[in-house]
């Protein structure tokens, strides 16, 4: 049995909107479904410590930090047509982010196994200096430059199933050779971008693997496309550490897109990449929450990941 974190923090769901699709709802869900089944018992919980700002500033412009807290402190607004800001959701956002680091520094030591980051808001969209997509501070992508600065680890691999593109992981690492990207995805579909077609650019290119899926794709192709693209990247590539944006609002019945996975479906991905970190990286990774949530396709993590 492997020894896995559950990292979560009580504050983030403070971070919230009524109405709005991203909501503290939905890591509840997941906290709620891993204490009903007896799955929290054979995890090891962990609370989640903000990051620091000068954390967050490894993948974030400090003028586009500096204008969230000012945002915030007049009251909160929208910082894009998605994307929401209230009184709570800078404290929020710094231990979304810093739980995800917490998780490199128990996985990289070796203290831990694998880690699920039970956290809010997300962070695959945000960019460098912009929000995007319910995303304020890109917690994946700061991660993995946490690792690189505090760590010395030199090859990473992100994986993302979220039915949304990562944009803004994506250009965080464009030209950047350290750090593969894999993107499972419906496409074309907001936001827009993860064309087959974008690979990466200069030192970066053949870095970026885009696996795009027409709407109504299920669970069984686009496993079979995770399984022979990505696992052939990934021996080539040589991950000393695998994060994963772990979305999972490509199920079914999910209301705002149109790809048809099952709950079993999210399983097969894990147990893809779970394997891919068995044979090259000692086992090491950890998913962190992105998308909306399948309380019960979020339990099959546990599956995989401590099997």
């Amino acid at each position: 049995m492997r020894k896995v974190a559950f990292i979560t923090h009580l504050d983030c769901d403070r971070h919230s909107q009524i109405g709005h699709p991203e909501c503290a709802a939905r890591t509840a869900a997941i906290a709620s479904h891993f204490e009903k089944t007896g799955l929290l018992s054979q995890l090891v919980a962990l609370t989640a410590a903000p990051a620091t700002v000068e954390q967050v500033a490894l993948n974030h412009d400090m003028a586009y930090i500096e204008y969230v807290k000012a945002t915030i402190a007049r009251g909160g607004a929208f910082l894009d047509p998605d994307t929401y800001v209230t009184e709570y959701s800078f404290a929020a956002a710094l231990l979304s982010y810093g739980g995800a680091l917490l998780a490199v520094d128990k996985v990289v030591s070796g203290e831990l196994d694998r880690a699920f980051c039970c956290l809010r808001p997300p962070g695959h969209h945000a960019g460098y200096e912009t929000s995007q997509g319910f995303c304020i501070f890109n917690n994946i992508a700061g991660a993995a430059r946490y690792a690189q600065t505090n760590h010395g680890l030199t090859r990473i691999s992100i994986v993302d199933f979220d039915a949304h593109h990562g944009n803004g992981t994506q250009w965080s690492f464009y030209e950047d050779n350290s750090v593969h990207y894999t993107s499972l995805h419906q496409y074309p579909f907001y936001p827009g971008t993860g064309a087959a077609g974008e690979r990466g650019r200069g030192v970066g290119e053949g870095f970026n693997l885009n696996l795009p899926l027409p709407a109504g794709t299920t669970g069984k192709p686009a496993a079979e496309k995770l399984g022979r693209e990505y696992v052939a990247a990934m021996t080539a590539f040589q991950p000393e550490l695998i994060l994963v944006s772990a979305g999972f609002d490509g199920h079914r019945h999910d209301p705002l897109t149109l790809l048809s996975f099952e709950d079993e479906d999210y399983l097969a991905f894990t147990q893809i990449i779970a394997a891919v970190a068995d044979r090259h990286c000692r086992g090491r990774g950890y998913l962190t929450t992105g998308g909306r949530l399948q309380s019960g396709s979020a339990g099959t993590f546990r599956r995989a990941a401590c099997d």
